[in-house]
């Protein structure tokens, strides 16, 4: 994943409102749920999410495998068909 659409994919998901969790998948097979807008911080490439508990996660762009979900927005919601 480039660096810069590591960047903006991942503040678009965390900025949304409402805030929706969505789930990072990393190349070494773990993944996460990011549950809470202001539990992660990005900065040039690079991430922490801190988990429930106090267990921070650091990545970056390299690491990152994929990363689900829904950015459709509210705008686009209400005119797909069923």
């Amino acid at each position: 994943m480039r660096m810069e659409v590591f960047d903006e994919t991942l503040k678009t998901l965390r900025d949304r409102s409402p805030f929706r969790p969505f789930t990072i998948s990393l190349v070494n097979g773990s993944q996460f749920e990011v549950d809470h807008h202001n539990a992660i911080v990005v900065r040039d490439g690079t991430a922490i999410y801190v988990a429930p508990g106090g267990f921070p996660v650091i990545f970056d762009y390299e690491g990152v495998s994929h990363i689900t979900g829904d950015l459709r927005t509210e705008e686009n919601e209400g005119s797909q068909n069923p």
